[in-house]
């Protein structure tokens, strides 16, 4: 999508414009090719926040293929895609194909940025439903978003797996009313990361899921993942910007996880339970989700209800978090069957590890560094182990 960067976001009205519909817009903004540019998607991605949108952020470098993936299992109401490389043409039409593949051909795609007006037609013939050029209002987006929002039907028209899971999960956490013959069962294991802004949960999870794919491929078995992924909800709008999945590289992972991301206030995880319950009962053998994954927002000392919901809590900390009575005093350590000190390439490290184990007792303590997959593997056993 495009629009006039020189104009300063702050002239764009926050305000809940998204009240009256049947459900908050879910709407999958996606860069594909080698278009390395996200100023202008960011603008626009906070202005559908600041409307009351639920945006789901995807990151650079996207294939038509990943796109869709996420597209499915974030059961969005429309794509936007944004152009700036001059390959519209042939991924906009492998874009729409991808959809038709994965079992949600029924996505709009909404394309917008450097669009030659000679090629809006031939885009809009291959199924792109509307074309925005640059230089786009960015109400105009907004609304165009707000017009692809139906009520949803209990079960996806193509009858993809995945997709139904999707849309299952959708209602659930809307609390509207799901199919009658949808069955639930737990995974075997459900495991939840939390800890303080900025800990790096999102890249660990990213790992997590990278190792798990690595080690399925090699024994099958081991079956596939899956990710409930929180972010905050907005006071103001109820709008929120659901940007963890970008930290997962799902060009190269593809179909072995399902990734899911959910708005809430606080710690408000109703139908959580329910939605691993689903996630556990999608596929069978070989195909079952037999590992959930559920990352929490960002927590404070108190907020420690996760604990719950999971069979195993990792508290994540970083170096620089606050001395010994500090560490003893924050309520969230209590919770934890597993520590991580992620960012174990920052100074501090060394001081961190040794206060945690003045109060961790037998707890395991494990260090990484996330960003560059250090520690993952041995992690990644403790938690399959544990």
């Amino acid at each position: 999508m495009a629009q006039q960067l020189g104009a300063a976001t702050s002239e764009f009205e926050k305000m809940d414009r998204c009240a009256d519909l049947d459900h908050r817009p879910r709407v999958l903004l996606g860069k594909m090719g080698l278009d390395g540019h996200d100023r202008g998607v960011k603008v626009i991605a906070r202005a559908l926040r600041d409307s009351g949108v639920h945006v789901i952020y995807s990151g650079l470098w996207q294939t038509p293929h990943s796109l869709a993936i996420s597209a499915r299992d974030e059961d969005v109401d429309c794509i936007a895609a944004s152009m700036m490389s001059n390959s519209h043409l042939v991924l906009g039409k492998n874009l729409i194909n991808a959809l038709e593949e994965v079992g949600r051909s029924d996505i709009p795609v909404l394309m917008g940025g450097i669009l030659p007006a000679e090629d809006v037609q031939a885009l809009k013939e291959m199924g792109v439903q509307e074309c925005f050029p640059t230089g786009t209002g960015l109400l105009d987006i907004v609304n165009a978003v707000k017009a692809d929002v139906k009520a949803q039907d209990h079960k996806v028209p193509s009858g993809h797996g995945s997709a139904q899971l999707a849309r299952d999960i959708s209602l659930m956490h809307d609390e509207k009313e799901m199919r009658s013959d949808a069955v639930r069962r737990r995974p075997k294991r459900v495991i939840g990361l939390t800890g303080s802004p900025g800990a790096g949960k999102s890249t660990l999870v990213a790992q997590l899921v990278r190792e798990h794919a690595v080690r399925a491929k090699k024994d099958p078995s081991i079956g596939r993942c899956a990710v409930i992924a929180f972010d905050p909800k907005s006071p103001i709008t109820s709008g929120a910007l659901l940007g963890d999945r970008l930290r997962v590289d799902f060009n190269t992972i593809g179909e072995h996880a399902f990734y899911r991301s959910l708005a809430i206030r606080g710690e408000d995880y109703h139908g959580l339970q329910e939605a691993v319950e689903l996630i556990g009962d999608a596929f069978e053998g070989e195909q079952a989700y037999d590992t959930v994954f559920v990352e929490t927002v960002g927590a404070g000392q108190n907020e420690t209800m996760i604990r719950d919901y999971v069979d195993h809590t990792v508290v994540v900390l970083t170096p620089g978090m606050g001395d010994a009575v500090q560490m003893d005093k924050a309520g969230i350590l209590e919770i934890a069957d597993v520590f991580v000190c992620n960012k174990a390439d920052h100074p501090g490290e060394d001081i961190l590890v040794r206060d945690l184990r003045e109060i961790a007792g037998k707890t395991p303590i494990y260090e990484t560094v996330a960003t560059h997959a250090q520690g993952i593997p041995e992690l990644f056993d403790g938690l399959m182990q544990a």
